[in-house]
């Protein structure tokens, strides 16, 4: 390996090594932050949801505050972004994939744990097969998305722990 090849990759590895200790370093003070007294009820609650971690209930804890603000669940998936995007002019109306509008973080690990959901609970597993069916399996875990999120707003709203359920 040439001296010049050698230096770059040097210097790759530093920085790699760099991010990733800022990265630990931010998670630690995330994980010290979900421990205090003013968060730390409501994160257990959310973690009873299968595919919720500490990180994501924070997430949703410190995102969206208190969820009684909003109206509907409507007016939850408009502030995450799980609506259409749509685009109308007279009479024409074109609907097309999700909004730019949206709280990004939440939307992201909103489905990033409804991949994991699908694996655990049977609940969302039966629908999600019944999806999958009928459409890709990117549109069909946006539809789930949608669920866990009601399910994220019922534990919030009610103070309660999620129970899994058992389709029969």
């Amino acid at each position: 390996m040439s001296p010049s090849a050698r230096t770059a990759l040097d210097l790759k590895l530093q920085g790699y090594l760099q991010a990733r200790s800022m990265v630990l370093a931010a998670t630690r003070q995330v994980r010290i932050l979900s421990r205090q007294a003013r968060y730390k009820e409501r994160i257990a609650l959310i973690r009873t949801i299968p595919g919720v971690g500490e990180i994501t209930a924070l997430l949703f804890v410190t995102e969206v505050g208190d969820v009684n603000r909003f109206k509907s669940f409507d007016a939850l998936c408009d502030y995450v972004g799980l609506v259409p995007n749509t685009h109308s002019t007279g009479d024409k109306e074109k609907v097309s994939g999700l909004t730019r509008r949206a709280n990004h973080q939440l939307r992201e690990k909103l489905i990033e744990v409804s991949w994991t959901a699908v694996r655990t609970d049977p609940a969302l597993t039966m629908p999600y097969n019944n999806y999958c069916k009928r459409m890709k399996k990117n549109n069909a875990i946006i539809r789930i998305a949608k669920k866990m999120l009601n399910r994220i707003r019922y534990v919030m709203k009610n103070e309660c722990p999620y129970v899994i359920a058992v389709v029969k």
